[in-house]
């Protein structure tokens, strides 16, 4: 039996899980499900808020003001962190990967409004971001304040609680559609989601496969993150799982030019499932997982998603990411 730890309400859950009826009528047999994450609430903030449910649920446990994360200058973890600490009266400091732009927009605009303190660190000195987080953890400690340090994307062995939870919610989804699906799609980034879901996969029984599309870093370094953070997860909370039965599985070969930075195709996917569905993705999470969701399924039985009847992807926001890069879109 699962002992949940302290949580906080603030996603809108459940979220909606629907079928793409337009795209699906490209493929012979197969239907694409979309597991609308990005209706989560708090401005869109797909699927970050539910990890933070946990998160920022400890650091109230640990009677703490202050939250400082880290992440890119266009980080949706980081929006999300600002907007929930000030509706729920935390400070909030962030440290951003990169220098500071000269126009604010997207999700950096919200997190000014938000109020929340921001430091910029320049890429080249962004592997001592923790150095840095700790220090500012110690300053605040000196001037009165408690500080609780989140990491990227909430990515760690309490953030994992997110998406354990939402496997429970998607085996209720699954008995009322009377649909299992084969696959389980998600783009990853900082290994949270991935995680979270193949440890939910576990713990709730679905049959479903997880394939992550990665953004950033590689195969090698999921399969050791999302390991370490399941190892800290047993550790901490006393739960127990075979590791050997967790299958991580990441497809490479879509990251493009790089983290955040999209190819036309990317570009074109986005326009394309918009115009056809009704569905807006992102092109530094969402649209490059969901371009080679369709690039895998679109190769048959030579692809990673071979066999595939029933297909689900989860829609982890990301909205406030196309307007800083609406320049790369090409309309007729």
């Amino acid at each position: 039996m699962i002992q949940w730890p302290p949580r906080l309400t603030l996603a809108n859950t459940p979220t909606p899980l629907t079928r793409l009826e337009n795209l699906s009528r490209q493929f012979d047999g197969l239907t694409i499900w979309i597991k609308r994450d990005e209706l989560t609430g708090t401005e869109v903030s797909g699927n970050k808020i539910r990890k933070l449910e946990f998160s920022i649920a400890e650091a109230r446990a640990q009677d703490c003001d202050t939250l400082i994360t880290c992440g890119g200058v266009q980080s949706n973890h980081c929006r999300t962190t600002a907007i929930l600490g000030v509706r729920l009266g935390l400070k909030v400091h962030l440290i951003l990967r990169g220098e500071r732009p000269q126009l604010a927009e997207g999700n950096l605009l919200m997190d000014y409004l938000s109020g929340a303190e921001i430091t910029y660190l320049p890429q080249r000195d962004w592997h001592e971001h923790q150095d840095l987080a700790h220090k500012i953890q110690s300053d605040y400690s000196a001037a009165g304040h408690k500080a609780f340090f989140i990491p990227v994307g909430a990515s760690d062995e309490i953030g994992l609680w997110g998406y354990i939870a939402a496997c429970e919610e998607l085996k209720k989804d699954f008995a009322r559609l009377q649909m299992v699906p084969e696959y389980i799609v998600v783009a990853t980034g900082s290994g949270g989601t991935q995680g979270g879901l193949i440890l939910g996969a576990e713990l709730f029984g679905l049959s479903s496969q997880i394939v992550a599309f990665n953004v950033s870093d590689d195969a090698a370094y999921f399969e050791a993150k999302i390991r370490q953070d399941v190892t800290l997860w047993m550790q901490r909370y006393k739960q127990h799982v075979d590791m050997k039965k967790l299958k991580i599985t990441t497809v490479e070969g879509y990251i493009g030019p790089g983290y955040g930075v999209a190819g036309p195709e990317i570009f074109e996917t986005i326009r394309e499932v918009a115009s056809s569905d009704g569905i807006f993705l992102d092109p530094v999470y969402t649209g490059k997982a969901f371009h080679g969701m369709l690039s895998e399924l679109r190769k048959g039985d030579a692809g990673q998603l071979a066999g595939a009847r029933n297909v689900l992807f989860i829609h982890t926001g990301g909205l406030f990411g196309v307007f800083p890069q609406q320049q790369n879109f090409v309309f007729d």
